[in-house]
């Protein structure tokens, strides 16, 4: 009789332990607390505010894909063709986009801020009023982009072809600008480049008369021509034209 009445209170112990356990599972599946879907959504389908923040995106074939006011933060679309895609409002910071396709993309107010993008393609983008600060953009094509009140600050833009581009009320600050090409830019009202790095920035043609920021010591490292109009005050180099390098 004592050892039925002991095997019988292990029994209900375990009911109610096992209980316990399938009520703990119900409640954290119910509330998403251990649900890693609930995170990002790697593989959803372009869409709108969708999340793919850290997500390996490398390769793929995504133009046109509307992607406006999405999460794409530190993930990799490297050799990834996102032409022609809507960006609008999307944070990508910190991303990869090495050798992607941005042509012709709408990113208006965009985020891309630190993002890798060496020898990517940006031309002809709308990316009015976007951010690149911190962004490592080395040999990118951004000709015939429109950059209006885009901020470039502290990022890396060596040899960036800016060439066609609108760039009114673009910032430069403590940018590096090594061998970019200014050619035949466009940009009405102030552009600042204070303490940015100017080493053989080509600015043949440009009408800097109304940018903020420059002095002599920048002029005096850039290559411009006859035609280059600077800012009152600044003389124009012996230098100038530049040996083709």
């Amino acid at each position: 009789m004592h050892s039925d009445r002991h095997h019988g209170q292990s029994t209900s112990r375990h009911l109610a332990a096992c209980r316990s356990l399938a009520l703990g599972l119900f409640s954290a599946l119910a509330f998403g607390l251990s649900s890693p879907a609930m995170a990002a959504s790697c593989g959803n389908t372009p869409e709108p505010g969708l999340d793919w923040s850290e997500c390996n995106k490398k390769n793929l074939m995504l133009s046109s894909s509307e992607l406006q006011g999405a999460n794409l933060s530190g993930a990799d679309f490297s050799l990834t063709d996102l032409s022609g895609a809507n960006l609008t409002s999307a944070n990508l910071e910190k991303a990869t986009l090495v050798r992607a396709w941005l042509a012709g993309a709408r990113a208006e107010k965009a985020n891309f801020g630190h993002v890798e993008a060496f020898r990517s393609s940006f031309a002809n983008i709308v990316a009015n009023g976007a951010s690149f600060v911190g962004a490592e953009l080395q040999r990118t094509d951004l000709s015939g982009a429109q950059l209006t009140g885009a901020d470039f600050s502290k990022a890396e833009l060596g040899r960036v072809n800016f060439k066609g581009a609108v760039l009114t009320g673009a910032r430069f600050s403590v940018a590096n600008l090594s061998r970019a090409n200014f050619n035949g830019v466009t940009f009405e009202g102030p552009i600042d480049f204070e303490e940015a790095f100017m080493f053989l920035t080509h600015i043949e043609g440009v009408d800097l008369s109304a940018a903020t920021g420059l002095h002599q010591t920048q002029i005096d490292l850039t290559c411009g021509d006859e035609n280059t109009k600077l800012p009152e005050g600044l003389k124009t180099p012996t230098t100038w034209p530049c040996a083709s390098d």
